[in-house]
């Protein structure tokens, strides 16, 4: 395993031989893994509900993954009961006892990373690069909610004393029993990044993953574990959102909520998760991501980025850089730049070493880019791509070609997420008007900028409506935060909270405040 060699979302290229040889069996290795049953996991109990679907590969629809077994709503009612049972031993546990299953989780990640990332490249589509990142920054993340209790010491605090002898302390307590509800995208990194900060808080945990995302899911599980992780502190169901995740979300016994995916859907649970008392639902609801070019920019620097962030995995991720603003002066420049780099992506099996960008998810997301397309033909100009690829194997897959279009500013394609490889491009006449545009959205999850005059950097820096902000950043405009490094979250409908994952306030969340007050006399 070469794990002196680190991979981030920043990461530009990997030329280290051994890592790919280690990727390169692992992906032999989990291919005689296809085709198997995957249970529901109830405290411990592996359950075949006799209820299946069929998981494939969006690489290549002939291609069996696995069979996943669906969660009941019996079965969610069981998990929650087992939880809520388990959530005062687990609880007093303790705090250090905790950090050190959570520690021990994220080293059993790294120990598993080619043959995590590997399936994950089959399951969701993944390039090389990017399951890695995926699994590293899943490691990175327990690692840093694990730091952040021990810095803290359990986050309790001495008080004042008001005279009588005794014990004053402030104390964060777990909420109890906490739903984690995961996404496609991220298969790893926002399911065990939201549940480890769940559970190192003292939480018990009940965990649903996307349908397409589900065997990383039950990879998660294992790895839990082979941490030692206890069978009534994480369960594993899943299933249709509309049965399992309806169980789980109105349920009066879920204390708190997790949740990542589109804006309907969370602002659906933010709304009505909490019915007889408030309840913490922490949502993150995707972007519409902005890109300010001014005529100071550095234009390689800037179309770098751009690209990274419009077609790293295919623009389906919430960060992805979905519109770009340049100011008239370069614009011309800055497409034909982004035209040549976009045009130069290698497209094909993400299996593959040199394969940049993979299929998207599934033909719901081949919908949303025809008709995408349509509109900017209809409206508007395609720059470059605007087409499904059917030729060879990759007409066995969801390939689509990564396209950049000129659309009026006016048209919905500046609105909304699209969540495929379609970036739209627009000139501006001044600074002022491309933050008006920036931040004129229900969003506010990342944003990009590229100048080299520092006075519109701070322009930008204070005016922009975003929770993620970058500035000339070449491996990515809008695209790839690092706990610890850049803390993760949105504003305004892209997040509920205002805090962000991998930063010093997340795993607050998952605890509330309790004064203690203990009179010796």
């Amino acid at each position: 395993m070469a794990q002196g060699f680190r991979i981030t979302y920043a990461t530009m290229s990997a030329d280290n031989e051994e890592l790919h040889r280690d990727y390169d069996a692992a992906i032999e290795k989990v291919k005689t893994q296809l085709g198997t049953t995957i249970p529901v996991v109830v405290n411990g109990e592996e359950r075949a509900t006799g209820s299946t679907y069929e998981l494939r590969s969006p690489i290549d629809s002939d291609l069996l993954l696995a069979h996943i077994s669906m969660a009941t709503a019996t079965d969610a009612e069981d998990a929650i009961v087992a939880a809520k049972t388990f959530a005062i031993e687990w609880d007093r546990m303790g705090w250090k006892k905790r950090v050190e299953l959570i520690r021990r989780t994220a080293d059993i990640i790294s120990d598993r990373r080619s043959e995590l990332a590997a399936m994950m490249a089959l399951e969701v589509g993944k390039s090389r690069l990017e399951a890695l990142g995926d699994v590293e920054e899943t490691a990175d993340l327990m690692r840093w909610n694990a730091k952040e209790v021990e810095d803290h010491e359990g986050f309790v605090a001495p008080m004042q004393s008001m005279g009588a002898t005794g014990q004053y302390y402030d104390v964060l307590r777990p909420y109890g029993v906490w739903a984690v509800i995961s996404p496609f995208n991220f298969p790893m990194a926002l399911s065990g990044g939201p549940s480890s900060g769940a559970l190192v808080a003292g939480n018990t945990v009940v965990f649903k993953p996307a349908n397409q995302g589900a065997l990383l899911g039950w990879y998660l599980y294992e790895v839990y574990r082979d941490a030692g992780i206890p069978a009534g502190a994480f369960h594993y169901l899943p299933g249709r959102g509309a049965i399992v995740g309806d169980a789980i979300v109105h349920h009066p016994d879920v204390d708190g909520i997790t949740f990542t995916g589109s804006y309907e859907v969370g602002m659906g649970i933010y709304k009505t998760f909490a019915t007889d008392f408030p309840k913490p639902a922490i949502c993150e609801m995707g972007g519409k991501n902005p890109t300010i070019v001014t005529k100071n920019a550095d234009l390689d620097k800037a179309t770098d980025g751009v690209m990274r962030s419009a077609f790293g995995f295919g623009g389906q991720k919430c960060s992805a850089n979905s519109r770009v603003y340049v100011q008239r002066e370069v614009y011309d420049d800055f497409v034909r730049t982004l035209k040549d780099k976009t045009e130069a992506i290698k497209i094909g099996d993400p299996l593959e070493k040199d394969v940049y960008l993979g299929p998207v998810i599934n033909e719901a997301a081949i919908k949303t880019y025809e008709e995408a397309v349509d509109e900017a033909r209809k409206n508007g100009t395609i720059v470059t791509g605007g087409e499904r690829i059917t030729e060879g194997n990759l007409a066995r897959g969801n390939f689509v070609r990564p396209t950049v279009a000129e659309v009026p500013l006016d048209n919905w394609l500046w609105e909304k997420e699209l969540f495929v490889p379609f970036v739209t491009v627009a000139p501006v006449d001044t600074l002022d008007q491309a933050l008006e545009l920036a931040n004129d959205t229900e969003y506010g999850l990342t944003a990009g900028f590229y100048s080299e005059d520092e006075k519109e950097q701070q322009e930008f820096l204070d005016r922009i409506e975003a929770g993620v902000v970058y500035v000339n950043r070449r491996a990515g405009a809008t695209t790839g935060a690092w706990p610890g490094v850049q803390p993760f979250g949105g504003w305004k409908g892209s997040g509920t909270t205002g805090k962000a994952g991998g930063g010093p306030y997340y795993v607050t969340q998952y605890m509330r405040e309790q004064s203690r007050t203990v009179i010796a006399e």
